[in-house]
């Protein structure tokens, strides 16, 4: 039984000019200890998506199941054990850490909160025990968030999700912020906790160079909906849609001799408030045709491999 099951989840908002489908029925599965990617360009509702699952914004159809247990409209009590099993490391470091209080407040805050420990030795030996884990220094024990450069920033922000043992932590592009050799650490201390206490992630971003380093599957997102989804090396060596195609030529090549091919892609937007039946790709698609505006779906074209478009043999 997988660890978590999103099953055709949506989330819109009602805006002045209509209704924002920002994740429109989407379906994917998170094995215990595994690391599932989503990927997308800014905007096109994987934020959403993460907070949705984990109740930081509620759904407006659909299920999420978490070991077997349908928690999609959980309130009161039950909502407070579910959010210790899910946690969040946010995108900006600075901006999720309150600037008023001192980092081992900062950690120490949600264990005081979880009523688990008896006494402030308790308290105390735990919070050691966490800045240890992800690598904080004690002398930064009394420093405060402006203090720090913003890998430790993260690094606290990290070790504020595990402070409660969760099962499963959505990383908000937990890198994106960060210098190139800062992500490095941060990545690499992710997969480390990941190994030691089997949790599993899923990993937001938009870039498809770190996705590939840190991920055992991956999903793409185009406008609120799943447009290829399959294994981490599936994906890479056979990579199908036209969009995917287009996000991993925009990965910069360091190989001078074999510069990759950059897959231009021009057209407009398609909106997504209230948005047609048909492909949302297809405006910006060099392959679309009229069939494309019929509803698509999302189909296994190999095993484990599911792509959303209605011309995918013809293109390939």
């Amino acid at each position: 039984m997988p660890l978590l099951e999103v099953k055709n989840l949506k989330k819109y908002f009602k805006v002045a000019s209509g209704i924002n489908h920002a994740v429109d029925d989407i379906s994917f599965s998170v094995e215990k200890g595994e690391t599932l990617g989503v990927v997308g360009e800014s905007g096109c509702g994987k934020s959403t998506l993460g907070r949705t699952i984990i109740h930081l914004q509620e759904a407006t159809d659909g299920n999420v199941i978490l070991n077997g247990e349908d928690i999609t409209h959980v309130h009161g009590k039950k909502l407070k054990e579910v959010r210790e099993k899910m946690q969040i490391i946010f995108q900006d470091p600075y901006s999720s850490l309150n600037p008023r209080i001192r980092i081992e407040g900062t950690i120490e805050e949600p264990l005081r909160h979880s009523g688990k420990f008896k006494s402030k030795a308790e308290l105390k030996e735990e919070t050691n025990r966490l800045m240890e884990l992800v690598g904080i220094d004690e002398r930064l024990r009394n420093a405060y968030p402006h203090e720090l450069d913003g890998g430790r920033r993260q690094r606290v922000g990290i070790a504020r999700a595990l402070a409660l043992n969760p099962e499963f932590i959505v990383c908000d592009e937990p890198v994106s912020a960060l210098d190139v050799s800062i992500q490095a650490q941060v990545l690499n201390l992710l997969m480390d906790l990941q190994d030691s206490t089997k949790v599993s992630y899923m990993f937001v971003t938009h870039d498809l160079s770190v996705v590939k380093h840190i991920s055992d599957n991956i999903c793409v997102m185009y406008l609120g909906q799943l447009v290829e989804k399959a294994s981490t090396e599936e994906l890479f060596r056979n990579t199908l849609h036209p969009y995917t195609k287009a996000l991993l030529s925009a990965i910069p090549s360091v190989d001078i001799n074999n510069p990759m091919k950059r897959l231009e892609l021009k057209g407009e937007i398609t909106s997504p408030i209230d948005p047609g039946p048909g492909c949302r790709f297809a405006a910006r698609c060099p392959f679309a045709t009229s069939k494309c505006k019929e509803p698509q779906k999302l189909r296994e074209i190999s095993k484990g491999h599911f792509v959303s478009c209605c011309r995918i043999e013809e293109i390939n």
